[in-house]
């Protein structure tokens, strides 16, 4: 267990400390997730009253958005070095390889949840949080950062990996976000019983587990190749 958790520590603080030298990810995704509340803002002309029932679709739109152009970049740094090839061959395991890029990628969406969501407290007047709200906001950031990176993985050795990405990562995303959606609907709202927001929350478990298994695995026959 030791051989694989130091060697994830170790990829995903090295992509994290990288990460706060340049701020590539953090600034661009911060952006493009504000100018898409904004932009829903004058759309749809939204009033107090609209805002618990349109929150939970507007943030999580946000968040994957700003999700996917974050997974662009994971393997950018090694791929513009010419370094990916080193870290494949260092003796360590194509899982550690891969939860070390995961890991990284949920801080960074963990992070941009947590910058984007006071600014929507704010701009909104939106006073619906909870711990349950945090803990599915946990869960789906989990979710997208678990299939983001194979799908980054993957589309960044594809001639035009920024339009193949999102066509790979949504339709693979899409239940957890469904779930997400409906789980903090539910929680926001109070409009959706306990059972059938549970039932959402399961839902989103479930995948996250099935991801965590897959995922490494897919990964790992992808570097093979």
């Amino acid at each position: 267990m030791r051989e694989l958790i130091r060697p994830v520590f170790v990829i995903a603080w090295k992509d994290i400390m990288l990460e706060l030298r340049t701020k590539d990810i953090m600034v661009s995704a911060l952006i493009f997730a504000l100018m898409v509340i904004v932009i829903f803002n004058f759309a749809l002309n939204i009033t107090p009253t609209m805002v618990d029932s349109l929150a939970p679709g507007i943030l999580w739109l946000a968040f994957a958005f700003a999700g996917v152009l974050a997974m662009g970049r994971a393997f950018i740094a090694e791929g513009d070095k010419g370094s990916l090839d080193g870290l494949l061959l260092c003796p360590v395991s194509r899982d550690a390889i891969f939860f070390g890029k995961m890991t990284s990628m949920f801080v960074f969406m963990v992070v941009i949840e947590s910058l984007v969501l006071p600014i929507f407290v704010v701009l909104f007047n939106f006073d619906s949080i909870s711990f349950n709200l945090i803990a599915i906001m946990l869960l789906g950031a989990l979710g997208f950062a678990t299939v983001g990176t194979l799908f980054s993985s993957i589309a960044f050795n594809l001639r035009s990996r920024e339009i193949m990405l999102p066509l790979l990562f949504f339709p693979m995303v899409t239940p957890i976000l469904i779930g997400v959606v409906e789980a903090s609907s539910g929680v926001i709202t109070d409009t959706v019983n306990v059972i059938g927001t549970g039932r959402w929350i399961g839902l989103i478990v479930v995948f996250d587990a099935i991801f965590l298994v897959v995922c490494p695995w897919a990964f790992g026959v992808a570097m093979e190749e």
